[in-house]
């Protein structure tokens, strides 16, 4: 497993300046093409949201007081509860509005004829099924990855391919408030 410190990762402007994406892997790596992308975003102001044709995505807000998304004709959708995952095609331009100021958020992206994504909320231990990918965000309390991993605070988090050997590496909660956000990446064949 791959361990990551969102506050240690390397931010990268979004060509509209609307805000800023902190990359958590992109599979494979190294390649322009990716199978799979897991990032932090930060979103600083009111604007377009690319359109990623093929890409199936889902969004969590962590911090801050919303963001609404807006595809007209498809949906318009108001993201208030942090921990919360909406999926959506990437296939559609959204508009995004911050209500309430800027906003942080998880994304998970998954070219759809390779890759399934499912987000949740969890507060118990999750082993990694063999072949998949994942990410493990940390909301809340304390978590530790593997037996011999350091202890994971809010903000930090692991990640995996599906050639990891991952499965059988539990993650577990260490604290009564322990919240994290579990993506479950699996290969579509």
């Amino acid at each position: 497993m791959h361990r990551f410190d969102t506050e240690t990762l390397t931010a990268g402007r979004w060509r509209n300046g609307g805000g800023t994406t902190r990359e958590i892997a992109s599979w494979p790596a190294g390649t322009e093409e990716f199978g799979w992308r897991a990032s932090v975003a930060d979103i600083d102001r009111d604007g377009p949201f690319s359109a990623f044709p093929g890409i199936d995505r889902t969004l969590t807000l962590l911090a801050g007081d919303g963001v609404r998304l807006a595809c007209p004709g498809a949906f318009d959708r108001l993201l208030t509860r942090a921990g919360e995952p909406f999926a959506f095609s990437g296939d559609h331009a959204l508009a995004a509005e911050l209500p309430g100021g800027a906003c942080r958020v998880l994304n998970i992206m998954v070219r759809r004829d390779r890759w399934t994504a499912q987000v949740d909320q969890v507060s118990g231990p999750l082993v990694p099924p063999v072949g998949h990918a994942g990410v493990v965000y940390v909301l809340r309390g304390r978590w530790q990855a593997g037996t011999n991993e350091r202890v994971l605070a809010p903000g930090q988090g692991v990640w995996w391919t599906e050639d990891t050997n991952a499965s059988g590496q539990a993650v577990t909660p260490l604290s009564p408030d322990a919240t994290a956000l579990w993506a479950d990446i699996a290969p579509t064949a």
